[in-house]
Order: structure tokens, then sequence, then C-alpha cells
């Protein structure tokens, strides 16, 4: 897949977005670790670790754009999460 061209500065921002957006979804992961969560919530857990995977995978081989769009994918994720605990 051919990744859509970033100037030095927009894979610097996106960098530091995918950073952050990965920090917080991990963070939210962390507070949901052993609670008893329902299938929805499992289910969701399971998404979220897929996200992120996904993300440092596009980051290792600098797709930034899509890194950051699966970081976002996966903080979004956490946030319902978090909010359904």
């Amino acid at each position: 897949m051919i990744a859509p061209e970033l100037t030095p500065q927009e894979s610097a921002v996106a960098q530091q977005q995918t950073n952050q957006s990965l920090g917080i979804a991990e963070k939210n992961l962390e507070s949901a670790r052993g609670k008893n969560l329902n299938a929805a919530q499992a289910d969701l857990v399971s998404k979220i670790r897929g996200f992120i995977k996904d993300a440092r995978e596009a980051a290792q081989i600098t797709d930034w754009s899509r890194a950051r769009g699966l970081a976002k994918k996966a903080q979004v994720l956490s946030e319902e999460l978090t909010g359904s605990l």
C-alpha cells in the first residue's frame, strides 16, 4: 500500500498525535485490567489491542498517516470502554 506523502512537519505532528493517542489508549486499557468485563467490554478490549498493534506496525514503517488514524480509533474505543466500567 502506498502511504500518502506527508511533509516532514506533517510527519512530526502525526507521529506526536499517534504517540499521544496510543498513550491514552494504553492507560485506559490498564484501568480495565483485573476487572470483570462483560462480553461487549471484552470485545472492545480485543478491538483496542488490535488497533494498537496495527498502529505500531504502521509507525514502524513510518506510515504516520495510517498510524495516527489507527491510534485515534484505539483511543476513542478505549474512552468508550472506560466510560462503561
